[in-house]
């Protein structure tokens, strides 16, 4: 017979290998766990930069004046990459005693506000860009037209696509019926972008790269260009932020790589677009450019839009930023849809003209811009909903393509029609259009 004692000295090491075995494969868990919780942990923190003051020991004359009377400027240029790489005040804003625009400051002669010609001595190719850019003379001209304009500023406007297509001035009756006293807060506040300078050269740097630190992730986030992109005519902001890009943007902006070098852009970046990735940031296979009509299909600002010139390169541009997250077929599929809303909006702004064609036939229309309720419905029924269905389109924002766009759109033809038999019933017209009759005759 056996003696069963000497089984339990095997058992007992039997289970103590078990609890050693589930005590392994516990720790192991829990240290994958922790591992995914941490790498979750650090995917959500944002993304965290050094900030080094530039002109912390700085005895500049200029910086230890401004730190008195103006410390906040200071501050901001403290942290730029500007004053990182040793670009002082004076290489901005100081110029000789006859520049066009200089005053006398503290014994030297600077401009307040340092102008393009200034910023291409460090930025040459941008300042081209810009300037043969919609951003330049034409952002200028939409509200004052081109009486301004050297004769140089005049052959820039006329090389740039809008200053070639630009059929709709009543933006600019509009600016000179409100007055100097509301356009000085209103329309000047973006479109003074593309204002000429006294030295020849043309815009703003400033308008889109706020002074004084210049930061790369300022300029970049979509925020900054809504000071002018936003609103009834033109709601690029509203309709970026309910676009599946901009919840990308606004549940997961905080892990971009917002001082990314500029040209080398990658989806690791910005696994979101904004207005920068696609209209003016270097990325995938499209180069940086200052242009923002580069990459530009369509004129959709206009009543009746129209393709760019050379819109197939365009075209072409936008889809390379595209491809970096989407396939060809649903990138060719939207472009054919996107194209077939703005002919859709442009029929009905064409039926809005054949509507009101009789009060021209019949001279029942002054003439004179808003200066009747019926000029403020056809305005606003191309310039602001009609423009909004086209930007709410490309932009896959489908509450703006509808209820601010067709639906408003389609709300004022019905009102137009009104209006426009009132005024030919008023005036004794019955004629259908095409066959004018003048008031009072049989």
């Amino acid at each position: 017979m056996t003696d069963p004692t000497l089984k339990r000295p095997a058992q007992g090491t039997f289970e103590a290998f078990r609890v050693l075995i589930f005590g392994l494969i516990v720790v192991i868990v829990i240290l994958g766990l922790a591992l995914v919780i941490m790498t979750m942990s650090t995917g959500k923190e944002p993304i965290e930069r050094e900030r080094v003051n530039a002109l912390f020991n700085s005895r500049d004359t200029c910086v230890t004046c401004h730190r008195r009377d103006s410390p906040g400027i200071v501050e901001q240029y403290a942290y730029s990459t500007m004053a990182l790489a040793e670009v002082t005040c004076r290489d901005c804003h100081e110029v000789i005693a006859n520049y066009p625009g200089a005053v006398e400051h503290d014994n030297t002669w600077v401009l307040i506000s340092p102008t393009p010609a200034i910023c291409q001595n460090c930025h040459g190719i941008e300042v081209r860009e810009f300037t043969a850019s919609r951003h330049a003379t034409p952002a200028y001209a939409a509200i004052r037209g081109t009486e301004d304009f050297t004769p140089e500023q005049l052959a820039d406007y006329e090389a740039i696509p809008e200053g070639h297509f630009s059929p709709d001035k009543e933006r600019n009756a509009l600016y000179t019926l409100e007055g100097e006293a509301v356009t000085r807060f209103a329309c000047h506040g973006c479109h003074d972008i593309g204002a000429p300078q006294p030295d020849g050269s043309v815009g703003q740097c400033q308008s889109c790269h706020l002074r004084h630190e210049f930061s790369l992730e300022q300029v970049r986030k979509p925020e900054t260009c809504n000071a002018c992109h936003i609103g009834p005519d033109h709601p690029q902001w509203e309709i970026y932020q309910e676009s599946p890009h901009g919840i990308a943007y606004m549940t997961g902006g905080d892990r971009h790589n917002w001082d990314a070098e500029v040209g080398t852009l990658t989806v690791s970046d910005f696994p979101a677009p904004n207005c920068a990735t696609c209209h003016i940031s270097g990325f995938g296979a499209s180069g940086t450019t200052h242009d923002v009509g580069d990459r530009l299909t369509w004129f959709l600002f206009s009543s009746i839009s129209e393709r760019r010139p050379a819109w197939q390169d365009n075209r072409l541009r936008m889809q390379r930023v595209c491809q970096e997250c989407h396939n060809s077929e649903f990138i060719d599929a939207f472009y054919n849809d996107a194209d077939a809303l703005v002919v859709a909006v442009n029929d009905w702004v064409l039926e809005s003209q054949d509507i009101i064609q009789p009060l021209k036939d019949n001279n029942l229309l002054t003439g004179e811009a808003f200066d009747e309720p019926i000029d403020f419905v056809i305005f606003d029924l191309w310039h602001h909903w009609g423009r909004t269905a086209k930007f709410g389109a490309w932009m896959q924002g489908p509450d703006y393509t509808q209820w601010h766009g067709a639906y408003e759109l389609l709300r004022e033809l019905a009102e137009l029609k009104v209006m426009v038999d009132e005024k030919l019933e008023d005036a004794g017209v019955t004629s259908e259009p095409g066959e004018p009759e003048q008031p009072g005759e049989d």
